[in-house]
């Protein structure tokens, strides 16, 4: 597990599991690893999946915008 301090950026795709190719970012900073597409939770400020399909992986800085942070590896 990477627990690297990622303040405005996404984490980088060479540290996301094989297979595991959206991450996301919560309003709180923490990243994830996803292995299906998230969708936003009900209640706003995260991203959700079955909880199988995802995966912690590294802590930025509170991210009002975090709407904006869905990504889908390149």
């Amino acid at each position: 597990m990477n627990t690297s301090l990622v303040p405005d950026t996404a984490p980088d795709w060479s540290l996301a599991p094989a297979g595991w190719d959206w991450c996301a970012q919560d309003a709180d900073g923490r990243w994830y690893w996803y292995r299906t597409e998230p969708v936003p939770g009900i209640g706003g400020g995260v991203w959700r999946s079955n909880s199988r399909n995802q995966q912690y992986a590294a802590t930025g800085r509170p991210n009002p915008d975090w709407f904006d942070s869905l990504r889908h590896r390149p």
